[in-house]
Parts: C-alpha cells; structure tokens; sequence
C-alpha cells in the first residue's frame, strides 16, 4: 500500500449563513501534499485561497460558519477534532504565517515573549533557552539587532519587521506543515529573499511542507513545486509548477499569466487584463465560474466543468484540446 500523504484535503466546502443567503466561500477544494514540497496556491483576491488555510488548522471559528470535506493530517482527521487537540497540533506540527502580522500579534507582550511563548507551550525548553532561540530566529529571518527587537512591541516595529516576527513564530518548534497566507507581501526583494531561502532550508533540511499563498507569481515559480489555480472558491487547475507555468490549459490561468510584463520580447504598450470582475459569491453564474469573464466560453460552460487529469495535471475546462493548445503555444512564445 502506498504511504499517505502528509496533508490530504478532499471536498473541502466552507459557507457562510449571511442575511441575503448562503455564501460558498470554498467550493469542493481537493489535493495533497507530501513531507518536503510545497504547494502555491494562486488566484485573485476573493478566490477562496484564505479560508482554505483556514479551514486545514481549525481556525474558523464564526457560528455562521459551515465546514465540510475532510483533512487529513499525518493521518488524523482534523475536521470535527476537539478545539483542545488541535491547540496541540496548531503551533507544534502545524503552523501559519498569517497575512496581518498587526492582528497576529498581541498588542500588550513584545515581541521575544510572544515567541518564548509559542515555543515553550510546545517544547520542554526552559524559559532561558527558549529566550536564546527566540533571538536567534528573529537574526534568521534578517533582524538586524534581534535581542533589542525582541524586547519591543508590535506597534514600535515597521510592517515589514512586525512580517518577520510572525514568521520567525511560525517556524520556531519546525513544524511539518507552514501554511503560509502571502507571507512575503510587505517585505522588500532582499528580506523576501531571506525568507523564501529560509522556507526552502526547513524543508530540506526538516521535511517541512508548505502551503504557499500568492499573488505573486514570480515568486510561485521560485519556490513552489506544484501549483493549484483557484478561481470564486474552485480549483480551476492543477498541476507540476514548471508544466502549468509551460503550457496552462484554462483560459484563467492564461490569462493570469498574460497580466505579468514580459522578460523577452518585445515590450507591449499596455498589458492584456482580465476583463469583468470575479462573481458574487452569493448568486454565482451556473455552470463554469469564469464563463462570464471567458472570451472562450461556449454552451456546454453552462454545466460545472469537473476537474479531470490532462498530462502531468488535471483542469477544470470544457474547451477541446485544440484550443487548450493553442494557451500552451502561446505561452511557450511568451517564455522563447
């Protein structure tokens, strides 16, 4: 029998009950993951991304919340598990870089208690050595003078340093799974650059997984080795990172790709842009989500396109294959 994946997430559903009707925040969110990769996960803001993460570490909490699917981790059923046996996985085997670092920190502790903190409610470490680790994270995630910052408060630390010190937490007791929600947004390309070095060395040098979330696809491709495109709370493809970057296959998916400038080629006056917005969650179009905004939609977009393995990936698209090839030529051209 094959070995289970670290991370398995199967028809992961999460709705909200709101007074205009039911929202459909994710919508039947699949895959996997194995000790050692990491999977980015890319779409537009509103596509679902977040209350996935949020979702894998119990970490919805509104009553009006409604969750379904399963997650599997190191073989163990989260949905449904009791809020004080996922206490002891969140922090310990599973962490999160959330994407404000101002609402991830307390406002009344500095910064160093809050990592001693983290790392003594999960280690048999006294309070001294957990100190000592505490400031040697903050100086590997580039904290310049980290035994004076960690005796600061949130609100005296820029935005960037405040990203930091939520990172250097997250990874303080080498958790198996870093899920991480646009970690590296308000940092400059050198801090950036310290912190992708610092993810890939938790995964290879502790099997550590990554969920990765993005807007930034440059970044993706960087450090991911597989990617899932998300679209109005839907895996719209999925596949190996430098297949899908290659030759996508979903007309969405193109057209991420077509809203980034060029490294080759001719320099275009203005860059082509998805046209439309995405839908409303609360009245979404039937069919295909993106039908509205495809210049390649049809009649059969108006059923719900399953998502069924094409090569080394699976997509979600009713097109015919020729016209899926031609995204792929097309993006081969862009990338010569």
């Amino acid at each position: 029998m094959p070995a289970e994946p670290l991370l398995a997430v199967r028809d992961l559903a999460v709705s909200f009950r709101t007074e205009r009707g039911l929202v459909r925040a994710v919508d039947g969110v699949s895959f996997e993951l194995e000790a050692g990769r990491v999977l980015g996960l890319v779409g537009e803001s509103g596509s679902g991304k977040t209350q996935t993460l949020l979702a894998m570490l119990g970490l919805i909490t509104d009553p009006n919340a409604v969750l379904s699917g399963s997650i599997r981790f190191e073989g163990e059923e989260l949905v449904g598990l009791s809020p004080q046996r996922l206490r002891r996985i969140r922090g310990r085997r599973a962490a999160m870089i959330f994407q404000d670092p101002m609402t991830a920190l307390t406002p009344v502790h500095t910064v160093g208690a809050q990592i001693v903190e983290q790392i003594r409610a999960h280690t048999d470490l006294s309070r001294k050595a957990a100190r000592e680790r505490a400031v040697a994270l903050l100086a590997e995630v580039g904290i310049p003078d980290p035994a004076r910052v960690a005796e600061r408060y949130p609100h005296q630390l820029s935005g960037g340093m405040r990203q930091r010190v939520v990172i250097a937490m997250a990874v303080s007791c080498e958790p198996a799974l870093l899920v991480a929600d646009e970690p590296t947004t308000a940092l400059d390309v050198t801090v950036q650059a310290q912190i992708l070095a610092l993810i890939d060395r938790l995964r290879r040098d502790h099997g550590t997984a990554v969920v990765f979330v993005t807007h930034d696809l440059g970044v993706v491709s960087e450090i991911a080795d597989d990617v899932c495109v998300m679209y109005a709370g839907r895996i719209v493809e999925s596949g190996p990172v430098a297949d899908l970057f290659a030759a996508p296959r979903h007309p969405y998916t193109h057209g991420l790709f077509n809203s980034i400038p060029p490294l080759r080629g001719p320099r275009p006056d203005r860059l082509t842009g998805i046209p439309g917005l995405p839908p409303n969650l609360l009245s979404p179009p039937e069919g295909c989500a993106f039908r509205p905004r495809c210049a390649h939609a049809f009649a059969p977009c108006t059923a719900r396109p399953p998502l069924v393995a094409e090569g080394a990936g699976r997509t979600a698209c009713f097109l015919p294959d020729e016209a899926k090839a031609r995204f792929r030529r097309a993006r081969l051209l862009e990338s010569a």
